[in-house]
């Protein structure tokens, strides 16, 4: 296999894992915490140097309120337990997508993740959280109107390079791969932008059942 700099994933399954096993949605999403943390232990291990993953979707927030709820307990229960050995393996946290809006306990949780391995150098774990890849081409677009109002930008002269500076992956190279679990084959809004050349692997394999392997 060549060698891969960034590996993207839709970490989709979770519903339907605990259904098939007549357990509620967020055991299923408890369960698929416990694969991530052995996906982002094996892509330090193969020398990757970024894995993203779509933890939380802009279209997400449609689902039942205890859902929500629940998946954010989860992320802070996530820092709060894996925070220590994201440091001693000189992992770096990022979050791509608009905080604003997430709650404040979330938020709390999520700048202690990035203030404690910013100065990590080695995988470069970046979640996906309240995230959509129209909205963030949508942001870039603004965010360049608002450079050409103030003098500060050139519409003639600005390239797709100079765009994906204003992405949230700005310092972020494209992903060489893709992996989606569950079987579905589609991107659902997940970098939109960035995935243009990315090989897709679709697997019917749910999320907590996806292995190192």
């Amino acid at each position: 296999m060549r060698d891969l700099q960034h590996v993207a994933i839709i970490m989709d399954g979770n519903g339907r894992w605990a259904k098939e096993r007549g357990l509620n949605r967020l055991r299923g999403h408890y369960a698929g915490v416990e694969s991530l943390i052995e996906i982002v232990r094996t892509s330090s291990d193969l020398g990757i140097k970024y894995l993203t993953v779509y933890a939380f979707s802009t279209e997400n927030w449609k689902r039942p309120l205890e859902e929500i709820s629940g998946l954010f307990k989860l992320l802070i229960s996530f820092v709060a337990r894996e925070l220590e050995n994201l440091v001693q393996n000189n992992v770096k946290v990022g979050i791509l997508g608009e905080r604003s809006v997430l709650p404040e306990d979330v938020n709390r949780s999520i700048d202690k993740a990035l203030e404690s391995t910013k100065n990590c150098t080695g995988l470069s774990f970046n979640i996906a959280l309240n995230y959509g890849g129209r909205a963030e081409i949508l942001r870039a677009a603004k965010k360049f109107a608002a450079q050409c109002a103030q003098g500060e930008a050139d519409a003639e002269n600005f390239s797709e390079n100079d765009f994906s500076k204003l992405m949230y992956t700005a310092d972020i190279p494209d992903p060489d791969l893709i992996i989606r679990t569950g079987g579905e084959r589609r991107l659902s809004n997940f970098l939109t932008w960035q995935s243009a050349y990315s090989e897709l692997y679709v697997t019917d394999i749910y999320w907590p059942d996806f292995s190192p392997e």
